[in-house]
Parts: C-alpha cells; structure tokens; sequence
C-alpha cells in the first residue's frame, strides 16, 4: 500500500513537471519586434490573461513584447528596425544608443541563453502587407533551425523562406539564440487586426512548439527532406537620377508571392499605362541574378519601401534532411 502511495505521488509529481515544462529548455515567443504590426500583440496579450488559449505542449514559454514603445506610438520602430539591432558590431557598441538598440540589448540580458532567464529557442512573431500566406523564414544553415523548420514543414505544408548571404540585411533577431525562426503571416496592412491572421499565426506557433516538445522528448522523427525558397537578392523600383521611384510593381504581380515568374513578364507599371520597357521585363541573366532566381516573395511588403526593395528572388531547392540536424534541435531542448 506504501509502495502504491509513493507510485502515484511520484507520477503527480511527474505530470506536475510536464505542465510547468519542467526539465525542458525554455521557448522565447517574440511579438511587435515591429509596432505596426498588431495581430501578433493582440495574441500575446490573450496568452498572457488566458494561458490555456495557447497550447504549449508542456514547454515553459516567455511571452515578450518586442518593441514595447512603438508598439504604443502604433509605429514599425522608433528610431531604427528592431529587427536589424542584432549584429554584433552595432550591439557592442556603447556609442550607439538609439532606443531599439537598448531594447535589443535588453532583450539579451534577460533572455539569451547566459541571460536571467534564458531562453534556447527565439520564435519572432511577424505579419506582412504581402501575399506570403503562411510562411516561415530562417536565417542561414544552422541544423537545429533546419530540423525545426523541417518538422513544422512536415505538419503543414508551410513554405521557408532562407534567407541567407545578404550583406545589406542582417542583424535579426533569431540570430542571436541557438535556434529562431521567424513566423510570418499575410496580407494584412499595417496597423489592422485581422482573425485570419491571428488564427494563422497561432496555428503556426503550436505547431512549433508541437515539434520542438518531441524534440525534447526524443520523439521527433524528421522528413526525408524539406523544400527551401533560397534568397537570392533583392529588386528596387526603378527610379530617377534624383532616387524616386518611377514605377510601381505591376498588378500581374501583386500577390503572387511564391510563384514563378516568366521570362519577359512585366515587373513594373508606370502611371499612364505605357508599355513596359524592356529593362522593367523579368530577364533574371539580365538582372544580375542565376537563371533558377525566378520564385519572387515579400512582393510590394509596405515596410520595404524605405531600405529599396520591391521583392526579392529566390531559388526553390529540395534539400534532404542531414544526420546532424535532428541531434543538434534535441541537445538544445534538452538542456
């Protein structure tokens, strides 16, 4: 009788552990890295009041609003993107002190894995005025990141963005954590709560979490592969002598996110509907990219404006999941 007492005493204990994740590495869930991007917030704000409307899968989570003060002035930053203060460089510099550089820095002091309260995973929550759909984005080739974005693939389809060796965008969030990805949700404009986007976004996260709690327990069982949008580079508006655009992307190609374009298919329109020259024409050769550069995504994404991007291009590659991925994604979470 002692023996049964001591048996389900032992077993409350062990499912009280698993509710509270003990024994499992902790999950940074990131929203309003931008302040104008509302749906991710108004979740994080519901998880926090009700924590059963966001299924765990027993993984202790750190709900954390990014950008606190843009978020207030409804505004995607302050001073500069948050989503570029992680480079290193700018980040050991005591010089620069712009108020998301802070922030940044913050964020690292409490949740980095040497942080207060680490954190092994960073998951940043994010929405696009583009016609991305459902879509992951990663940066790089680390094989943790690639198991976890194979493992959410595997559960719904959804299609990764890789972003990689681009000199002109770095600093991200994700980064600067063992392992991260970003979850990106669209089209929704700035500034807008949509349901849809909400219930996408939340579809996304539990997977995740879904896939990173088999992970811990040594559960997960990768595909034999997963397909990749590799970035290639990234298209500016034609402009004048003086920088301003003198087109806009063409209508054949708003929302088309994820789909091929065509040898000689119009990229730009101008005011007036002129015929398209044949510089605006899709030529990849012609436009300094490889021939299999034809699949555009963030196709016309408002925020882009500013750092001279109308879209970039990428490959789509079909990648077989390597040996090292599966291991490194379950060392991590078991920590």
């Amino acid at each position: 009788m002692a023996m049964d007492v001591q048996n389900t005493s032992a077993r409350l204990a062990q499912l009280r552990a698993e509710e509270q994740g003990m024994g499992r590495a902790q999950v940074l869930v990131v929203a309003g890295t931008h302040g104008n991007e509302r749906n991710a917030p108004a979740l994080l704000e519901r998880w926090r009041s009700e924590p059963q409307a966001l299924h765990r899968s027993g993984l202790p989570v750190a709900l954390v609003m990014g950008n606190p003060a843009a978020h207030q002035a409804n505004r995607r930053y302050i001073d500069r993107d948050l989503n570029r203060c992680f480079a290193p460089d700018l980040l050991d510099n005591p010089e620069l002190q712009p108020l998301e550089l802070q922030r940044a820095r913050e964020l690292l002091a409490e949740f980095a894995p040497q942080g207060s309260n680490p954190c092994a995973v960073a998951i940043d929550l994010h929405s696009t005025t583009s016609g991305m759909g459902n879509s992951l984005v990663v940066y790089g080739r680390r094989p943790a990141d690639l198991a976890l974005a194979a493992g959410i693939q595997a559960r719904l389809g959804l299609p990764i963005y890789l972003h990689e060796a681009d000199a002109a965008q770095t600093g991200f969030l994700v980064e600067r954590w063992p392992c991260g990805l970003v979850i990106e949700v669209g089209p929704v404009a700035q500034g807008l709560l949509s349901a849809p986007i909400q219930q996408q976004t939340q579809l996304a996260l539990e997977a995740t979490l879904a896939v990173l709690a088999e992970a811990a327990s040594g559960t997960l069982r990768l595909p034999a592969g997963l397909q990749v949008y590799r970035h290639c580079g990234s298209v500016d508006l034609p402009r004048d002598g003086r920088g301003e655009a003198i087109a806009c992307v063409h209508p054949a190609l708003e929302r088309r996110d994820w789909r091929p374009l065509q040898l000689g298919q119009p990229l730009f329109w101008q005011p007036g509907g002129q015929p398209c020259p044949q510089a605006w024409r899709f030529d990849p050769e012609a436009m300094g990219f490889a021939v299999e550069a034809r699949w555009p995504v963030f196709i016309n994404e408002a925020a882009y404006g500013e750092k001279g991007i109308a879209f970039s291009l990428c490959r789509r590659e079909r990648w077989a999941s390597e040996g090292s991925w599966l291991p490194a994604l379950q060392a991590l979470m078991a920590a």
